[in-house]
């Protein structure tokens, strides 16, 4: 979340940052109550010093004594009153202070939706077919790799089971991924995927995406993203700055209801309720200039994997009607699907200066010793089993065949081609 004193400091910014995220707050109203809530906690303060005051001097109180006495037991109904009203308030300034948006950066373009999100690079050249391409559901299903029909008789809607070399190709790529980006000094992470509510807050998925979560009887819920557990991993911890930019490679099942979605991709594996997704996040120092750098470096490490599988891509900055509650910036990358004709996202990159390490309460002490807030960042590395749609897409041939990307075909057993059995 943001600083109180930076909201009040900062209101008409703060308001211009929600417009352009297209959310709807009150600040008037937040600092109205955070008004309230300063006036109350000075007050309570000066009664409770009275009360020690009074205390001191009942004890040693002759025949006023009674007077004294009468005295404290005003006092003490005067601020149990206002102690109870600022039970109140603080609920419901917490409430409002959770609903206020981190500020797009001023390179965010304006849009209302994922439509107005810009094109910033464009790569691979689009296969061209002598046939008439089929689509990641006849092919995968042709090749004995997926089979949907069963996966709803054990899970109904949007179930689906990888079967053979289906589940033998999402294995590849994720010993591919973890080889590939643990060179690039990110470390390995599965975490718990059953959460805490709160810590849905903390990364602000709270409480805006409410319908999209899976919550069990004991009202905690399964995680949509390793994001969620990695950035609790530090929760109330104060670290060493030596030891920025932490960098976790989190590989998880992934839950999401789809909520709101019943009508779009009904078919095939680009919308499932649960995945399979490796996720960097990272924690740096509290600094604009190293955020945005290593914006750019996880979002390209990203590209760079994408790339030595061969599949043609783009990449969008997102308009700030597509940022989430808590994000600066955000790119998305998006590969090519034949068969639709368009793009389709795999991945998004965000940072998030100290807006969810408030949340979590994740400091470090900076070099002149004062105690900050880190900056926190995240971003797909690769989702399975969506990134088999634009994959098997891209390499297919005329017979349903389906080319192995080089890179995976060490940990495919020197395989190269998927064939009818």
């Amino acid at each position: 979340m943001l600083d109180i004193k930076f909201i009040r400091d900062n209101k008409d910014l703060v308001i211009a940052g929600a417009k352009k995220k297209r959310v709807t707050v009150d600040v008037d109203a937040l600092i109205a109550l955070d008004d309230r809530r300063r006036a109350l906690l000075s007050s309570i303060e000066t009664k409770r010093s009275e009360q020690n005051t009074v205390g001191a001097e009942i004890a040693k109180a002759g025949a006023d004594k009674a007077t004294l006495l009468e005295s404290m037991k005003t006092l003490k109904a005067t601020l149990q009153k206002e102690e109870e009203e600022l039970k109140s308030v603080m609920k419901d300034w917490q409430s409002l202070m959770l609903q206020i948006p981190n500020i797009p950066d001023v390179s965010v373009p304006d849009g209302a939706s994922d439509a107005d999100n810009k094109e910033t690079k464009t790569w691979g050249a689009k296969p061209s077919f002598s046939f008439e391409p089929r689509d990641h559901v006849e092919l995968m299903t042709g090749l004995s790799m997926v089979d949907f029909d069963r996966g709803a008789k054990a899970h109904g809607f949007r179930g689906y089971y990888l079967v053979g070399p289906g589940a033998r190709l999402s294995w590849a790529i994720w010993n591919y991924a973890m080889d590939f980006f643990s060179k690039r000094g990110f470390v390995p992470v599965i975490p718990p995927v059953i959460v805490r509510k709160q810590n849905l807050y903390g990364t602000a998925h709270l409480p805006g995406d409410v319908e999209d979560f899976y919550e069990t009887q004991d009202h905690d819920v399964l995680a949509g993203t390793a994001e969620v557990p990695l950035m609790a991993y530090h929760s109330d911890e104060v670290l060493d700055q030596s030891v920025f930019p932490v960098k976790y490679l989190g590989f998880s099942p992934c839950f999401r209801r789809e909520a709101g979605s019943h009508g779009k991709d009904v078919k095939g594996l680009i919308r499932v309720h649960e995945f399979y997704k490796l996720e960097q996040v990272v924690l740096c120092e509290a600094s604009h200039e190293t955020s945005v750098a290593l914006h750019e470096e996880i979002n390209r490490n990203t590209e760079e994997f994408i790339e030595s599988l061969g599949i043609p891509y783009r990449t969008v900055t997102n308009c700030g009607a597509d940022l989430g509650l808590g994000q600066v910036k955000k790119y998305d990358v998006e590969l090519w699907v034949p068969r639709e004709g368009k793009y389709r996202e795999i991945s998004s990159a965000s940072y998030f200066h100290d807006f969810q390490c408030r949340r979590f309460n994740i400091r470090y002490r900076d070099a002149e010793g004062k105690m900050r807030y880190a900056h926190s960042l995240n971003c797909t590395a690769i989702p399975t089993p969506r990134i088999l749609v634009s994959l098997v897409e891209n390499f297919q041939e005329a017979d349903g065949s389906v080319r192995i990307p080089e890179v995976l075909r060490p940990y495919m057993g020197g395989t190269e081609v998927l064939t009818k059995s």
